[in-house]
């Protein structure tokens, strides 16, 4: 018998596909992107997201505080909105909780979530509470707006194209090794920045309106698997391929330093850490420049050319500093729940 582990996450959605009706009217974008686009009876578009965080998977309860997950249980999808040039609205949260769990997690839990959805202008209207045996869930569904001539695809990346990216990568993977690792003999400082970059990352949302409305980015998608992963994501949906510049990878220091005494290369972190949710984007070589000093006046944030857009799907490969190709294959490493990465 075949078992999910076979198939691996992204080919059980694709089996999941087949058993989906044909998207109607009005279901302008359905399975396959980060957020469900659906038509709706007003002049926006209405954008839906869901994410689970489960215990043990996705975090260490007694790594996490109830605050910091429920923050990052937020984030995560309000981020899935930014990668569409959305705005979210409303949230509704259910909870699968063990029965002598203590309230004031749950108390934590929420202030969390309240404080991090209110970052993003919206508000938790309802949800759903379950009992577990064991490990807890916290399963999130997100619902947002859009005006439908800006919604930002993976599927629109063009032949030439530059590939950019919004801040830095690697850091929260740096992060996941300070918190199972608390031994590693970083300083404070990066101990600080890593860790919070890990465990209450920050979505990019003003930068994704920024970039939608500026009418020049041709795909996009956050970057919660892996830059190489999603970067594959992107080369599937728009029937491209790529090349990623390793010596182009924006890394912080704190990660370079955590990466040496953890006796790895930061830049695998950066290729398939994940998590970081960035915006990995596409533009025109042309405009890249204009795309770049814009966002910066705009947001404050910087983002970095890492490589190219190639004509033929040939999947991600990834250039060394002496021009060698080092890795291949579409999205390499990442993220995959049922594949043991």
């Amino acid at each position: 018998m075949m078992k999910v582990s076979d198939l691996g996450e992204f080919g059980l959605i694709g089996r999941i596909a087949r058993f989906l009706p044909s998207p109607s009217s009005d279901v302008l974008v359905g399975i396959g992107d980060d957020v469900a686009v659906l038509r709706t009876s007003g002049e926006e578009v209405l954008l839906a997201t869901c994410d689970a965080q489960v215990e043990n998977v996705h975090f260490i309860r007694d790594r996490i505080a109830p605050y910091q997950l429920g923050r990052k249980t937020i984030a995560i999808n309000v981020s899935d909105i930014a990668a569409m040039g959305g705005t979210p609205a409303w949230a509704l949260v259910s909870l699968a909780l063990p029965p002598d769990i203590d309230v004031s997690f749950v108390d934590g839990l929420y202030a969390g979530m309240q404080e991090q959805i209110g970052l993003a202008g919206a508000a938790i209207v309802g949800g759903n509470l379950s009992r577990t045996q064991s490990e807890l869930v916290i399963d999130l569904c997100l619902l947002g707006r859009a005006d439908p001539s800006r919604i930002l695809l993976r599927s629109g990346a063009r032949a030439g194209d530059l590939i950019l990216v919004t801040g830095v990568l690697g850091d929260s993977r740096a992060g996941l090794e300070i918190v199972l690792r608390p031994e590693l003999p970083v300083s404070e400082d990066a101990r600080k920045r890593l860790s919070e970059r890990h465990l209450t990352p920050q979505p990019r949302l003003a930068e994704g309106q920024a970039l939608a409305r500026c009418g020049k980015v041709h795909a996009m998608v956050d970057v919660s698997d892996g830059l190489a992963a999603d970067m594959g994501h992107i080369c599937d949906a728009s029937g491209v391929g790529a090349e990623i510049h390793e010596s182009e990878l924006p890394i912080s220091a704190a990660c370079r330093d955590a990466a040496l005494l953890a006796g790895v290369d930061a830049s695998h972190w950066a290729l398939q850490g994940g998590e970081d949710y960035e915006l990995l984007f596409t533009a025109a070589p042309g405009d890249a420049g204009e795309i770049r000093k814009m966002l910066e006046e705009e947001t404050g944030t910087r983002c970095s050319v890492v490589g190219k857009i190639v004509g033929e799907a040939t999947g991600v490969q990834i250039v060394g500093s002496g021009g060698e190709k080092i890795a291949g294959g579409s999205g390499p490493g990442g993220w995959d729940h049922f594949a043991g990465s």
